[in-house]
């Protein structure tokens, strides 16, 4: 069996925390709403027409795909019409099924990270690029070289250097 660090095990607490809401009903009974899932930043933001969001946050991941798939690959090819495959090989189809279902996975075998040349969601370390990955996913091509002007937001690093111990998270500004 591994064990996780109490830095991992607490950012997760923590994410549930901040992704969902507590609500009294008038009489006083406290429930709990989901408000958004965000495994992979931005993939809602980009892909999800403001009509649905609601309904994307709140479906299962295994209903994800679909539920929202289609309308998925469309915002893709609209956004990409040159769209073959990726960085990673993945078709248009390939990509979304990916995409669509919004969990963040977690390697017990391989390093964290959303993606480092070698591994691909293998979970997500504090300080990787995901929406520089997500871009040049996108807009990359088969090289992830295409459409260079695309594949990056031009923000490299975090404002402030993220602590050595737990919480991790960079001191407020």
């Amino acid at each position: 069996m591994k064990l996780y660090s109490i830095g991992y095990i607490m950012l997760i607490v923590a994410g549930m925390f901040v992704f969902a809401a507590c609500k009294k009903n008038s009489d006083s009974t406290t429930y709990y709403q989901q408000q958004d899932q965000m495994a992979r930043p931005a993939i809602n933001t980009v892909f999800i027409g403001t009509a649905a969001k609601d309904s994307f946050n709140t479906t299962v991941p295994s209903a994800m795909a679909g539920r929202f798939g289609t309308a998925m690959k469309t915002k893709l090819l609209a956004l990409n019409p040159g769209y073959t495959t990726n960085l990673l090989g993945l078709t248009a189809d390939q990509f979304i099924g990916v995409l669509s279902t919004d969990v963040l996975n977690a390697s017990t075998t391989a390093p964290t990270t959303f993606y480092d040349g070698t591994n691909v969601l293998t979970g997500r370390a504090l300080t990787d690029d995901v929406i520089d990955v997500e871009l040049t996913l996108i807009f990359g091509g088969p090289s992830g070289t295409s459409n260079p002007g695309l594949t990056s937001d031009h923000v490299n690093a975090n404002d402030k250097a993220f602590l050595t111990s737990f919480p991790y998270l960079a001191s407020p500004n």
